[in-house]
């Protein structure tokens, strides 16, 4: 796909999208309430994770093959929910999937009486799931929580039907922790009592109470209209659906693109972006553990405008979709941004930090489009997508937004974007 934009004024007016974090996490509350989700839920996620998901959640009880396809958070609710279901199924995705693990999840729902086998390589899938035997007493369950937030999540999901609750440790350094949070504020919404007590989320048993939710647009989705706005020479952006008092960790790109020019103001719909009278910061540094999803945005930001970034908390990056780390590398590159892990040494004074500077300002070849690779990943190429606010740009395989944001080529193009 070529798209370009024939001069640098931003002008939308977007329906974004429901977030699919939200969405996803409201089916399997659903479901375990028995619930018929059209009649609770308003602006669900039309995503392919989030579709996928329903489709599985509204497969026979009798069904024994579960396909998640590449949807990391579907596969990953799926095992916990699968683990209380009767019978036996087998539950797999695709290539990619089968290289993601999933082994410290299993771990816990053993320790909770579910199970579950690897049906191929141990601590992958696909799991071969069969019944669950519920524990007499209250188990306390620690599992490592710096692989995957989805992996909490997962549990906690279901703790409410566990006969006891659930007592969950995370230990080592918790990375998303906004997901974990998001996951705990929908539980109590839907009747649920789950908190933290101390280093420890405690979960009592109940169940949950279908209630109507109209879920929160996609803060994720929205950091790609930031980018361009940070690219543009006058901005004019309304994106609906956002919440001030948001349930998601990506909200912080408000305070974030605040230093990169883009102001934001909130309104009864959502919100207003705007290009700010002061200049961007000469620098930018960020720790994004708590936001791993916007880091490739802020990557390709940073090297459009060519300011200097220090980014952190990258630490699950290359087990997403593709290993966006290697991906960041080779696709800024193609513009002469370096995107590169710096020593050991120089992050002394953090210590436990990696730290990856984004360095130097993007070329153009007037006569030859970078052409850039999306790896199979939704987000590369999205994030790449604004450079066309700078120079017409390349985008291999733009089918593949489909898995978090269907609509977002269309949506480019009625913001005046020419795309062919």
């Amino acid at each position: 796909m070529l798209l370009y934009k024939p001069d640098r004024h931003l002008s939308a007016n977007i329906q974004l999208d429901g977030s699919k974090s939200i969405s996803n996490r409201a089916l399997i509350a659903l479901a375990l309430a028995g619930a018929n989700p059209a009649d609770y839920l308003s602006r669900l996620s039309t995503s392919r994770d989030t579709t996928t998901l329903l489709r599985l959640l509204q497969q026979p009880a009798d069904a024994t093959l579960f396909d998640a396809g590449d949807a990391g958070t579907t596969f990953r609710f799926m095992t916990a929910y699968l683990a209380m279901q009767p019978g036996k199924q087998l539950l797999t995705g695709s290539h990619r999937m089968l290289q993601r693990p999933v082994g410290p999840l299993v771990a816990a729902l053993r320790e909770l009486g579910a199970d579950i086998e690897f049906a191929g390589e141990t601590g992958y899938p696909p799991l071969q799931i069969g019944e669950w035997h519920l524990p007499e007493h209250k188990p306390v369950v620690h599992i490592e929580a710096g692989t995957s937030s989805q992996f909490l999540s997962a549990l906690l999901l279901i703790a409410p039907y566990l006969p006891q609750g659930l007592e969950l440790v995370p230990t080592g350094r918790l990375v998303s922790r906004p997901y974990l949070d998001m996951t705990l504020r929908l539980m109590r919404y839907f009747g649920a009592s789950a908190s933290w007590e101390g280093e420890s989320i405690v979960v009592a048993p109940g169940r949950y109470t279908p209630r109507q939710l109209e879920v929160e647009a996609d803060w994720s989705a929205a950091s790609y209209w930031y980018a361009m706005a940070a690219f543009a020479e006058k901005a004019e952006v309304n994106l609906h659906g956002l919440f001030k008092d948001s349930w998601q960790g990506d909200a912080a790109l408000v305070s974030m693109m605040q230093r990169l020019g883009v102001e934001t103001d909130f309104h009864s719909t959502g919100i207003r972006l705007y290009k700010a009278a002061s200049t961007p910061h000469a620098a930018f540094e960020q720790d994004f553990l708590e936001c791993p999803d916007i880091a490739q945005t802020l990557a390709v930001v940073c090297g459009g405008l060519g300011l200097a970034g220090l980014f952190s908390g990258l630490e699950t990056l290359s087990i997403k979709e593709t290993d966006r780390i290697e991906a960041l590398r080779q696709e800024l590159k193609k513009t002469g941004v370096a995107f590169v892990r710096l020593p050991a040494h120089l992050s002394k004074k953090s210590p436990g930090k990696t730290f990856y500077l984004v360095e130097g300002k993007a070329q153009w070849n007037d006569n030859q489009p970078p052409e850039f690779a999306t790896y199979g990943d939704h987000r590369m190429a999205m994030a790449f997508a604004p450079l066309a606010m700078l120079h017409p740009v390349s985008i291999q395989h733009p089918e593949v937004v489909s898995k978090s944001y269907p609509s977002f080529w269309n949506d480019l193009e009625s913001a005046g974007f020419v795309i062919s």
